[in-house]
């Protein structure tokens, strides 16, 4: 049982469990504060995140960061960063139930580690993952479920909010939910 984000990314680095490691160029283990009170999680690396070895860059990361900042968040001093999968799928597919699998044991240790109040399930994958396999993100997002004493929440990924801006203003009204569940829990960001 590893005690440290930092002994837990040691591991992980060397992570051997699937197919995935043969194709990555870095483990995406994940950033942030390791004492943050609140988690985001996406699905798995894409190309810039496997190229530069941190979630979420790029034109999504932007967008995700845009977000933070219009509620206070920095994706540097107080939430933490992370993906279900810590290797890029080949040409970003989406992830197999077996890599899931796989690499779901360096999430649980991650979560039971920082033991965060707040969980945001960025994407459907992650929300049907780990919220509920029916998920339906353009339903139920922003909406906050109890799970194991852990609040959880789904929203939109960056990624589909740039193939469909529509969607936007939904997203930044689940960012400002989360705002309030902040203030409601006193979670000192």
């Amino acid at each position: 049982m590893v005690n440290s984000l930092e002994e837990l990314r040691k591991h992980c680095l060397e992570c051997k469990q699937c197919p995935l490691c043969e194709t990555r160029n870095n483990v995406v283990f994940g950033t942030g504060n390791p004492d943050a009170q609140i988690l985001f999680i996406g699905e798995a690396p894409g190309e810039n995140e496997d190229l530069q070895g941190e979630p979420f860059v790029g034109r999504g990361g932007k967008l995700l960061d845009l977000y933070l900042n219009g509620i206070g968040l920095d994706r540097k001093e107080n939430i933490y960063i992370a993906n279900m999968l810590k290797c890029r799928p080949p040409k970003n597919r989406d992830p197999k139930p077996d890599e899931m699998d796989k690499c779901l044991v360096w999430l649980r240790e991650l979560v039971r580690i920082m033991r965060p109040k707040i969980i945001v399930c960025v994407g459907r994958i992650s929300a049907m993952r780990l919220i509920s396999p029916d998920f339906k993100v353009t339903k139920e997002h922003g909406i906050f479920y109890d799970k194991n004493g852990t609040l959880m929440m789904g929203t939109f990924h960056p990624a589909a909010l740039l193939r469909d801006p529509r969607k936007k203003g939904e997203c930044f009204e689940d960012f400002l939910k989360l705002q309030d569940k902040i203030k409601e829990l006193g979670i000192k960001i």
